[in-house]
């Protein structure tokens, strides 16, 4: 550009931040805050470069993901930063120690992000702090003395973190805190008994950290403590203070997996007492005989060294929804008044497990109810032939918490062909077409076991604490996960015409991001987890702050503001234009040379309109699935191909170069045993990708009970060896290799003929590569990716990844297979319970009943090397290539018990199994998806471990 050229530019911007500084005002935010805020910044990594459209100068910028609000005016004359929002923006980095230079600042919102490094100190200097958010990162290190002395502070979040060492004493100081979530971290050492004398604690939430020490006893003098719940600790060798029965206001308390030893404690004078979990402790003694509070909904004591009778006070409990008192050493009768005495509504249920005990009999005739679930299995009475009527009851399994996903009522009208618009079935005004907006949304400490009968209040609730109407509420979708805490998609429709207006867009994300919603005794504290606004929104400044200028002034100012700038770009444009119009062409053909390098071999470039078309416009009923990167719909392409379309949320998009980055490796996958890529969207700010279609879903559905049948030994068999197989192609013949990072059950998809086949490789890493030396790494540094129950414990707690890290996965995808059981449910880690299990003998006890039939000694086998695969360390677990061939080895001696439902089964001879084996068959075949030439080499590779 010549030095004109430059000039003109120039000009042009001067004129325009002068008169952009004329519009906002005099006031002008705090100079010290400002190079505080420029230093917050550059500390911080933002892949979306959100950040850097803000000018601190600027009085108020809200953004739907981030809010910098310097909205209170100080005793100086300037304007003071309030609120720093950044919610869930992908931010990396660390935090500064320039946070504590905010003076005025009273929310401090880093949630669900990427940040690590340790908390600043400094953050202990702003004592106008009210909410201090950072759940959901990867923070380390210890938290800071400092952070006790925040006379403000209400509800502080840290949870889901790696934060270690103990909790500070000078936490005793926070006499206004109400909220302490510190869940899933690595804090250890003694609970601070001086904590007994916060006066306005509710809500206490340490689960699943590394504390020990003994329960504080003062904790039944806080005088409004709601919830305690401090599951997977090590309290070994302590018991449970019997003054946790006099706690008056205490509505949920749950010290599952802590090591406890004694008895019960009395809990009948606890009025309001709504869900007691003492699960998987070694509590032992009688049972309390005295009636717990009528608003009860869950009590397990199951997993402990109980003795005595079941007390018929558990009867008569008319919200009771789960009484779990399975794996005891309870004696006598069941007493049957318990389930005669329920009073059930249409939608409610009641789990009654007794199993696992010494139980003799039952006490009158066995007629429950048909939404009431009784276990016995693993008593004596199932063995009493004078028992009538309960052999149903002896193999029922207590099933899971019921989770499901809202379906629209089926309506005759549409909606207009826009992006973004929906029929509220829900609206009184039939066939009322709007846009809604999304939240993520999680109860982190529900009392209850099964939402489905609340759910009806907890829309009344939600509506009510927003000021909306209950058909402005939808819920897309709910799920139990590990806790229990229940994840949920609210979906919420505009009162008044078909978009909500910027005001309410705040003001709806304001009341999650800062808890204005009042607490509810029954759903317990909530996290916000995100906030998803699709078209027709923008994803822009929502508002700006007021300035003193008159109406006649800025009327001026904007009308001088646009005419200068018009002519400034008119004389831009026209020198510009010239001297640029020769090169135009030129940077034209260069540009579709770039985009023409991005085509890859084998790999399709879709239109979003061939997309659109395919799923029917997206649609409801072409939706198959959801995940985190997005739905997945069924789509049929021009040519009648059936394929799978994962389409990226908003909050999932990566960047141009990372997407097509992605895509080349995907291409050069190709295995019987993996998903194959068909090709890719990039285009109107939409990414997707095309797969071919498994049209018999995930492992776990076919495992969950969600398949027509349930698949034998033989079929389960082959799906491991098929899994394994598409996994150590990744490791060894790969070009490079990859480590998959995210093996699990919902992963491993089936296709028309059973062949398993792995797929999303979102989370892998390429292997090692060679150093300047030659020699190859054993391991990727890396943060900790994966799904909990899955996760490598060595890889977790150092953040080295190798193929073993994959070894570990798989083998409990195998332990699934074998058990039909989850990685985690209530609590309970299916290595250590197939572990403990195979150890004490009882190594069939655990197996999958609806597997049927099934040879003894290949099931020994199959477990043996499963348990293998999730030894702790690394060195003690198999290769990949070890695995697939012991796999080939049981398989070799599997009696073909079933017949493939593939076409391509060819009937070969196979080994027969040994005498020991229960099954025998005449007819033997070898199926074509676990013969050797499914690896490109056509042989097991004899390799080392990487």
């Amino acid at each position: 550009m010549i030095d004109s050229e430059l000039f003109i530019v120039r000009a042009f911007i001067f004129l325009t931040v002068c008169c952009f500084t004329l519009f906002v005002g005099a006031q002008v935010t705090h100079p010290s805050e400002v190079g505080a805020l420029k230093v917050i910044r550059s500390r911080l990594t933002d892949p979306k470069k959100n950040l850097d459209s803000w000018n601190e100068g600027d009085p108020c910028v809200k953004k739907w993901k981030g809010v910098l609000c310097p909205n209170t005016t100080s005793s100086d004359g300037y304007l003071h930063v309030r609120e720093l929002q950044l919610l869930n923006m992908n931010l990396s980095g660390s935090l500064a120690p320039e946070l504590g230079k905010l003076s005025q600042l009273q929310i401090l919102d880093f949630m669900w992000n990427q940040i690590g490094g340790s908390i600043p100190k400094e953050i202990g200097d702003i004592k106008t702090l009210r909410l201090l958010l950072l759940n959901g990162n990867q923070l380390s290190g210890s938290l800071p003395e400092e952070l006790g002395y925040l006379p403000n502070l209400t509800r502080i979040q840290i949870d889901e973190n790696q934060i270690s060492g103990p909790l500070p004493m000078s936490f005793a100081n926070l006499n206004k805190t109400k909220h302490f979530h510190m869940n899933n971290n690595s804090i250890s050492g003694q609970i601070p008994p001086e904590l007994s004398r916060l006066p306005s604690l509710l809500h206490f939430l340490l689960d699943n950290n590394n504390l020990s020490g003994y329960l504080p006893p003062g904790f039944s003098q806080l005088p409004n403590l709601l919830i305690m719940q401090v599951d997977n600790n090590n309290f070994s060798g302590t018991t449970i203070p019997a003054t946790y029965g006099s706690m008056k206001k205490l509505l949920k308390l749950s010290l599952r997996n802590c090591g406890l030893l004694g008895t019960i404690p009395d809990f009948s004078g606890i009025p309001e007492l709504g869900y007691l979990d003492l699960s998987g402790n070694q509590l032992d003694g009688p049972i309390p005989t005295k009636k717990l509070s009528l608003n009860i909904t869950t009590i397990d004591f199951s997993n402990n060294k109980l003795n005595g009778s079941i007390p018929e006070t558990f009867s008569g409990l008319p919200f009771l929804q789960k009484l779990s008192l399975a794996n005891n050493s309870l004696t006598g009768s069941v007493p049957s008044a318990i389930w005669e005495n329920a009073t059930l509504t249409r939608n409610q249920s009641l789990i009654l497990d007794f199993g696992g005990n010494s139980l003799t009999n039952i006490s009158r005739v066995v007629s429950p109810p048909a939404n009431v679930t009784i276990v016995l299995q693993g008593n004596p009475l199932c063995l009493n032939p004078n028992q009538q009527n309960i052999t149903q009851f002896c193999g029922a399994s207590a099933g899971e918490q019921p989770s499901g996903t809202s379906v629209n009522a089926t309506t005759i009208c549409g909606c207009p062909v826009q992006d973004g618009y929906e029929i509220n079935t829900k609206d009184p005004r039939q066939c009322y077409c709007a846009a809604p907006i999304r939240v993520g949304y999680r109860l982190k400490s529900p009392g209850i076991w099964d939402f489905v009968p609340y759910r009806e209040a907890f829309e009344k609730y939600m509506t009510a604490g927003l000021t909306f109407e209950i058909h402005q509420l939808t819920i897309e979708s709910f799920v139990w996960e590990e806790g229990p805490r229940l994840g949920m998609y609210l979906k919420f429709f505009p009162g008044n015409g078909s978009m909500f207006n910027s005001s309410e867009i705040l003001h709806l994300r304001s009341a999650f991001a800062e808890w204005l919603i009042p607490d509810s005794d029954i759903f317990g504290p909530y996290e916000f987890l995100n906030f998803t606004l699709r078209e027709p929104y923008d994803d822009g400044i929502f508002t700006t702050s007021k300035s003193g200028t008159s109406k006649g002034a800025l009327a001026g100012i904007i009308i001088g503001t646009f005419a200068g700038a018009f002519i400034l770009c008119a004389i831009v444009s026209i020198i510009i234009v010239r001297r640029r119009y020769t090169g135009l062409n030129a940077a034209s053909r260069k540009r579709q040379t770039s985009r023409i390098r991005m085509k890859i071999d084998g790999v399709k470039s879709f239109t979003f309109s061939e997309m659109a078309l395919a799923t029917n416009t997206f649609s409801d009923s072409s939706q198959v699935g959801v995940g985190g990167y997005g739905k997945v719909y069924k789509g049929i392409l021009a040519n009648g191909s059936v394929v799978a379309i994962k389409r990226a949320e908003e909050g999932s998009l990566q960047g141009s170069k990372e997407f097509f980055t992605e895509i080349e490796m995907l291409s050069r996958l190709h295995h019987r045993n993996l998903v194959s890529l068909v090709g890719y969207c990039d285009e109107q700010d939409e990414q997707m990708l095309v797969y071919e279609f498994m049209p018999n879903g995930t492992l776990r559905d076919h495992l969950s009970g969600k398949g027509k049948d349930a698949p034998s030994f033989s079929m389960r068999l082959r799906i491991a060896l098929g899994s394994a197989r598409g996994i150590l192609y990744l490791h060894t013949e790969a070009d490079p290799p990859i480590f998959h990072r995210d093996i699990k059950a919902t992963n491993i998809l089936l296709d028309s003929k059973f062949v398993a086949k792995v797929a999303d490789f979102g989370l892998s890493r390429l292997a090692p590569v060679p150093e300047n030396s030659g020699v190859v790494p054993g391991h990727v540094s890396t943060v900790v990716k994966g799904t909990p129950g899955y996760l490598d414990p060595e890889y977790f707690l150092t953040h080295k990844l190798t193929d073993k890290s994959d070894v570990y996965s798989l083998g409990v995808v195998f332990l699934e297979l074998l058990t039909g059981m989850h990685p985690i449910s209530h609590g309970k880690n299916i290595v250590r319970e197939v572990n403990v299990a195979n150890q004490s003998g009882m190594m069939f006890s655990v197996i999958d009943k609806r597997m049927g039939p099934y040879p003894p000694e290949c099931v020994e086998k199959f477990m043996a090397l499963a348990l293998r695969c999730c030894e702790d360390e690394t060195d003690s677990r198999p290769s990949m290539a070890e695995v697939v061939r012991e796999l080939d080895n049981i398989w070799a001696i599997t009696p073909a018990d079933d017949v493939v439902p593939t076409a391509a089964a060819k009937r070969t001879p196979r080994q027969t199994t040994s005498a020991s084996s229960s099954l025998v068959h005449s007819t033997l075949y070898t199926s074509t998806d676990v013969s050797g030439s499914d690896l490109l080499s056509g042989v097991v590779p004899n390799i080392a471990p990487r």
